[in-house]
């Protein structure tokens, strides 16, 4: 009982029901005090054009000789009433003789007339009887006659009441079933709610590929449905890449433990001399230090995604940046014969972190250096295009098919498995060098193709 109280759907059929409630409530309010005025207004038109035309009457024929009798003056005046001509009031008197010229029979022995009459103009007066408004009266006078018309307010006051009686035998039957509808709606427009709900409780990391049924409508319960299947679909995604990443990092870490085991087991077996040891234990050192190449890697990306790592900012002079590892890259492309160009160095500087810079640029190059054959090209070249710095490095290497390009950012992917074991590398150079552009709100753009070479130019903001 508690939850279905605190439903949506039961707290919507409630304010609908209540905004609706008081919409009647005010409509009828409205309308009533409108109707009342509008009869009001109506029956002192009335009033007004039957006290005219009584005057009119009685003007012409009051001196005529005999005088008219009481019927002919009534059913002249019938002729024109719009009204129930049987309850409306008329007296006519002469101000001259104070007599009573004309009287309808409805009004009985009692003269309506009041002391105080306007001549040659018309009041209204409501008059009442004890407390209770009785009658609507129009009151006018000429020299000889003084003319009183009447209606009687109970008239008005039956529309009323069945005006009223309406309204409250219409209201709660409008209240009932707006009560219903706006239930109905509800239950209606939050059924596919409840199947979001019932379906994000059972996926689990195993049924990611759960989706709900979407309706192919395009309104806010679609649009939910749609953004839900795309946030499954990001989660079976990167629940993917932490399985490759696992497994990727597993292996990356289990080929330099085998190798240090098997050299250590081979070195215990037998005695050996000095010599032999001491080559184990380079050997040794040599793959402790690529493992701690690899974890600080891993370190640093995994400060990244939590944006724990900061950066050191000051002003970089990427000319100076980029000759210092363009000479650096000579020495490296020295053993494989190959040929660093610097094409173009144009005097740009951008404010960054000169060490991070210094990393991302340089795995560029090395990654260029260790997939171009001997005696190929790698070309350098830096220059100011539209608001940015940008940093190319062209090489005449092995390239990349396109399929795998939106890849190769990934951590521990190799387009070339197999000649990546002999280049060496841990496979987290590029996914280095993009988040250090995007912490500085660069990009990087990778052109290329298979065995014709890569360019990779890196977007940073002057």
């Amino acid at each position: 009982m508690v939850h279905l109280i605190k439903s949506i759907r039961t707290k919507l059929t409630l304010w609908y029901s209540f905004i609706l409630l008081t919409t009647f409530v005010a409509f009828g309010l409205i309308a009533y005090e409108y109707l009342r005025r509008q009869l009001t207004d109506s029956l002192d038109l009335y009033l007004k054009q039957e006290v005219n035309r009584v005057k009119t009457i009685f003007s012409q024929r009051i001196e005529k000789t005999p005088p008219p009798t009481q019927e002919e003056l009534w059913n002249q005046i019938f002729r024109y009433s719009f009204l129930n001509p049987r309850k409306t009031l008329i007296e006519v008197t002469r101000r001259d003789w104070g007599s009573i010229a004309f009287r309808s029979e409805n009004i009985g022995d009692e003269s309506l007339m009041i002391q105080e009459y306007p001549e040659d103009s018309i009041k209204i007066n409501t008059l009442y009887s004890g407390n209770v408004a009785h009658l609507r009266a129009a009151i006018t006078a000429t020299k000889k006659l003084q003319i009183f018309v009447a209606y009687p307010l109970s008239e008005l006051s039956d529309v009323l009441e069945n005006v009223f009686s309406i309204f409250l035998i219409l209201i709660p039957v409008a209240l009932v079933i707006s009560v219903g509808g706006g239930w109905l709606l509800a239950y209606t427009s939050l059924r596919p709610v409840d199947l979001i709900t019932r379906t994000a409780r059972e996926i689990s990391a195993q049924n990611l590929n759960q989706k709900i049924p979407e309706r192919g409508v395009d309104d806010e319960i679609g649009r939910l449905t749609a953004t839900f299947n795309e946030m499954l679909s990001r989660l079976r995604h990167s629940f993917d890449q932490i399985k490759q990443f696992s497994i990727d990092a597993s292996h990356e870490l289990r080929t330099p433990l085998t190798i240090m085991r098997g050299e250590v087991e081979l070195a215990l077996r037998r005695q050996k001399d000095v010599e032999e040891y001491r080559r184990v234990l380079v050997s040794n050192l040599e793959e402790i230090v690529r493992l701690s190449g690899i974890v600080e890697n891993l370190l640093m990306l995994a400060k990244g995604d939590l944006d724990q790592q900061q950066l050191s900012l000051e002003q970089v002079n990427l000319k100076e940046l980029l000759h210092e590892l363009y000479e650096d890259s000579e020495v490296i492309a020295l053993k494989k014969q190959i040929n660093v160009k610097l094409l173009k160095n144009d005097d740009v500087s951008i404010m960054g972190d000169k060490i991070r810079l210094r990393q991302l640029l340089l795995n560029l190059i090395d990654n260029a250096i260790k997939f171009t054959p001997e005696r190929g090209v790698v070309s350098l070249s830096c220059e100011r295009q539209n608001g940015f710095a940008k940093v190319e490095v062209q090489d005449t290497g092995i390239g990349i098919p396109s399929e795998e390009q939106g890849k190769i950012f990934d951590r521990f992917y190799r387009v070339d498995k197999a000649r990546s074991h002999e280049v060496g590398g841990s496979g987290l150079g590029l996914s280095i060098a993009k988040w250090i552009a995007e912490l500085h709100k660069g990009r990087i753009e990778v052109k290329s193709e298979p065995s014709k070479g890569s360019v990779f130019s890196v977007y940073l903001p002057l």
